[in-house]
């Protein structure tokens, strides 16, 4: 036993050391024919048109799925909407008993501060965004723009900002039906307005 502890210490400080010595070859061998990983993908990366991919896969045409095209607004109009919300569940207190029930009630608005403006629009309407752009909105504080059509890649370069896309669950929310719509807080409502623009030029190619 003595003897194998001596081994595996010898051993263990010959590696550290590096004075590992070459023990030589034993028995066949034979030669690696399989072909390096890395050069392989090389040779595959080299092969491809990647010009003819960006081209095909352009990043300005991109739109998510589900993204919900609102007509334009055919008059000004204005609306409140009540963000009252019904529990579908019970909220569990972690004891074993029961939080808030299902059913129960509330305002978001009461607990939580929502300063933002939401303006929801379609970037291919070429007087929308000529709307958006008299509009002063830009300039204010906490703007949040929402496209419901067009290029958030074409709208974020031409406004110098960020842009989001419209999703089902904010249609729903603020029972939005057309646009330009510009959505704020009003006391413990949220006001909607839509907006009728001016102009011929309608939507363009997006």
């Amino acid at each position: 036993m003595r003897r194998l502890v001596l081994v595996v210490v010898l051993v263990a400080c010959t590696v550290q050391n590096g004075q590992a010595k070459d023990l030589g070859t034993f028995g066949r061998t034979y030669p690696i024919v399989e072909r390096d990983a890395l050069e392989e993908t090389r040779e595959r990366a080299g092969q491809v048109d990647w010009r003819a991919v960006m081209r095909r896969i352009r990043p300005e045409a991109y739109r998510p799925k589900g993204l919900k095209r609102l007509p334009r607004a055919g008059e000004d109009r204005t609306f409140l909407v009540d963000m009252t919300y019904t529990l579908p569940f019970d909220i569990p207190d972690g004891k074993g008993g029961v939080l808030y029930p299902r059913g129960y009630q509330f305002n978001p608005l009461d607990y939580v501060p929502f300063n933002q403006t939401l303006v929801v629009f379609n970037g291919d309407d070429a007087d929308q965004v000529a709307w958006l752009r008299e509009s002063g909105l830009l300039e204010e504080t906490g703007t949040v723009l929402i496209l419901s059509g067009g290029s958030y890649v074409e709208m974020a370069r031409d406004l110098a900002r960020p842009v989001y896309y419209l999703n089902p669950q904010i249609v729903d929310r603020f029972h939005l039906r057309a646009v330009p719509s510009v959505v704020r807080r009003m006391g413990k409502m949220m006001e909607v307005k839509e907006f009728k623009v001016e102009g011929g030029h309608g939507e363009g190619e997006g």
